[in-house]
């Protein structure tokens, strides 16, 4: 029997450690942290037969390396695992490899920002047209898990480190909603990171691009001469072969019997929660993979309708004296907080956090006629404050300084006193937080909860 070496006893690692050890398989798993968590993890695992190593490298009898999405490809273990000819695969990629006779297909979406949103609007139009569908893989349920249960359609966000060790996927639709800088850190450069992002389109029958996007339309453009079925999105009037936006109408000119001359209508502008451009456009992206899928128009609105937002993505916290404060602590890198600020026409931003390599010019200079003010916190305040300068130099700045949670209130304080009636107090850091946090969760809770403190005064 041929040993499985599973790299990490994270949410991925011990998900593809349990399927493999119940299968039968020969499973040794490597972790480099040695803490509580891990330890109960190892525990819980031993009980299935599978031996946990804290700190060790590549088991010489190691036939194939099934790796958490976190692990770097310059990780010890893994170039020591390339360097001996061991294959080296992801979660994902043993989930599709693991798929039972008559799986559910997948319809796989991703992107830099907005893929969650996405993956949960297409969840909610499965199940409004019947099908019994979950939402898995970068969106917190890993995916070899699902393709053990009976479910009719998987709707399957990947990020681009899952796509890295994914070599065989061939989803019935995929979607790139966006590529823009993010995880350079990890990548290498912008072009890695778009190929990466890329692989996802590679065996799809059905491709789906954002037509607004220059990346995504680039990586769709090779598509249409092959076999493969290519459509659009856009914030615009769709083109034949779209779907977009017509007056107060999310209209499909794709899947539809007649795509030179007919139209669908798929559901209004207002159908679609909380409302902002790139909003829009993830609903844009849900409904073309969800159409890919047969699924009907009335079904794409109540879809939409019956979508639930998660927290800390243009989420209202207050209104106080006539300015409103907004909690985006989910706009991690620029670009989605490029996304943020477009969605307001007067803002105090508050902005800062782990910037993880990314460019912050473009960002500021798109925005500046918006600002009215910046209040910076965390590690890369100051490449924030440059930029301001160079580009937004009349924008009243403060900066807090200080490194811990309590940071939050002086920074919603500073915020408050910069701001005037009818402008909105947006937190949309375009950097992780994991410099103050324990993520941007927690980074959101903190904000919302210094400025109910606010109110109170």
């Amino acid at each position: 029997m041929s040993t499985i070496c599973v790299a990490g006893l994270g949410v991925s690692g011990m998900a593809a450690a349990r399927s493999l050890a119940h299968s039968g398989g020969h499973v040794i798993v490597v972790e480099t942290g040695d803490g509580e968590r891990q330890r109960a993890a190892a525990a819980e695992l031993a009980a299935l037969g599978v031996e946990v190593r804290f700190g060790g490298g590549l088991p010489p009898e190691a036939a194939m390396v099934v790796t958490s999405p976190g692990w770097r490809p310059d990780h010890p273990l893994l170039v020591e695992a390339a360097a001996r000819g061991v294959e080296v695969i992801g979660e994902v990629e043993l989930a599709w490899r693991r798929r039972p006779e008559g799986a559910a297909p997948w319809l796989a979406l991703t992107g830099t920002n907005g893929k969650t949103t996405a993956v949960r609007m297409l969840t909610a139009m499965l199940r409004a047209a019947g099908h019994d569908a979950a939402a898995v893989g970068n969106v917190g349920t890993p995916i070899v898990e699902a393709v053990e249960q009976p479910y009719d359609v998987l709707a399957v966000e990947l990020s681009s480190f899952q796509l890295h060790w994914s070599a065989s996927l061939a989803p019935r639709a995929a979607a790139i909603l966006n590529v823009a800088d993010d995880h350079l850190d990890w990548h290498g450069s912008m072009e890695e990171y778009a190929r990466t992002k890329g692989r996802v389109f590679e065996r799809a029958e059905v491709v789906v691009h954002n037509a607004d996007d220059p990346w995504s339309a680039r990586l769709a453009a090779p598509y249409a001469a092959g076999p493969a079925r290519v459509a659009g999105f856009t914030l615009g009037v769709p083109a034949r072969g779209q779907l977009g936006v017509v007056e107060d109408l999310l209209v499909d000119r794709a899947f539809v019997e007649d795509p030179v001359g007919g139209a669908e209508e798929l559901a209004t502008l207002a159908d679609v929660r909380p409302f902002a451009p790139h909003n829009v456009a993830n609903a844009l992206a849900a409904a073309a993979l969800a159409r890919a899928h047969g699924v009907p128009a009335d079904a794409v609105r109540r879809g939409l309708l019956d979508y639930v937002p998660d927290p800390h993505r243009i989420a209202h916290v207050a209104r106080i004296a006539e300015v409103d404060y907004v909690d985006d602590s989910k706009a991690t890198n620029p670009h989605a907080a490029a996304a943020s600020l477009a969605s307001y026409s007067t803002i105090v931003w508050i902005a800062g956090g782990l910037l993880k390599g990314a460019d912050v010019d473009d960002l500021v200079r798109r925005a500046a006629g918006r600002l009215r003010g910046a209040v910076l916190l965390g590690a890369d305040r100051a490449r924030i404050r440059q930029a301001l300068a160079r580009h937004a130099a009349n924008v009243p700045v403060v900066e807090v300084e200080g490194q811990d949670t309590g940071v939050m209130d002086r920074v919603v304080t500073e915020a408050a006193r910069l701001a005037s009636p009818g402008d909105t107090v947006l937190l949309a850091p375009a950097g992780a937080s994991l410099d103050m946090f324990a993520n941007y969760g927690a980074r959101g809770e903190a904000f919302a909860r210094a400025v109910h403190r606010l109110r109170a005064r």
